[in-house]
């Protein structure tokens, strides 16, 4: 019978305890579908310059999740059935931790898509959400 000398086996058990504790911090984050974007106002003015607001909500706990690092932002008009229509969408600097300010011009009154992805901190895949505004006059 073969015995693992004792500086071994703790070495293994401290091996293992390390993995475990990596997998319970990552899971602790949850699963992408956990997460969603939501628009802050779902109507806004047709036009140059408007400006769209937008949260990253954690569901479970309600609270906004502050280190997202966004990577796809899209606007088009596919909801009205024109998806080649599309608007120039610039992230602006906010000072809220969680939320994300576009300035974009809306061409067209009408329903517009906002596309965004992100990558949560802690999850094993980014999050990608499709979120439907209204542009009025």
């Amino acid at each position: 019978m073969r015995h693992l000398p004792l500086w071994r086996a703790l070495a293994l058990v401290l091996l293992l305890m390390g993995t475990g504790v990596a997998v319970a911090s990552s899971s602790s984050r949850g699963s992408p579908d956990h997460y969603a974007f939501e628009l802050v106002e779902r109507e806004v003015k047709q036009g140059s310059g408007t400006t769209i607001l937008v949260r990253l909500v954690d569901e479970r706990t309600g609270k906004v999740v502050p280190d997202a690092v966004l990577f796809i932002s899209r606007i088009d008009m596919s909801p009205d059935g024109m998806g080649s229509m599309t608007a120039p969408l610039e992230l602006q600097a906010d000072t809220l931790p969680g939320y994300y300010r576009f300035e974009t011009d809306l061409s067209m009154e009408g329903a517009w898509a906002l596309t965004l992805a992100a990558k949560i901190p802690g999850l094993p895949s980014p999050i990608q959400r499709r979120l439907v505004l209204q542009a009025v006059p």
